[in-house]
């Protein structure tokens, strides 16, 4: 009954892990168009960046809570001082607004 109960135990553990990690991907063009640029798997409460770029739209997914996008530019690289967009969890595209691009988002 001890293996059992170790057993189910850590099956629960892990899928809750995988509950609680998201993925995005980068797109080049608006409403996550055109070539991607790379897919990055996180953790809810870290901050995920562009991988020292910046890209126009975001496509998401697995997002418990809430997913903050920043925009590329000195104050606001690596969620910093205020998201520019906050949408709500599950999965989406975001396109950052014009003239900008998005650097970084934050996962709740």
């Amino acid at each position: 009954m001890q293996f059992n109960a170790n057993f189910i135990a850590a099956a629960l553990l892990a899928f809750a892990s995988q509950a609680m990690s998201f993925s995005i991907t980068g797109f080049v063009g608006a409403d996550c168009t055109g070539s991607t640029t790379n897919t990055v798997t996180g953790s809810s409460g870290e901050c995920v960046t562009a991988g020292g770029g910046s890209v126009k739209s975001i496509s998401y997914s697995g997002v418990p809570n809430q997913i903050q996008f920043f925009i590329s530019g000195g104050q606001h690289d690596n969620c910093s001082n205020g998201a520019t967009l906050t949408l709500g969890g599950g999965s989406g595209c975001a396109t950052a607004p014009a003239g900008v691009n998005w650097e970084s988002v934050f996962v709740s």
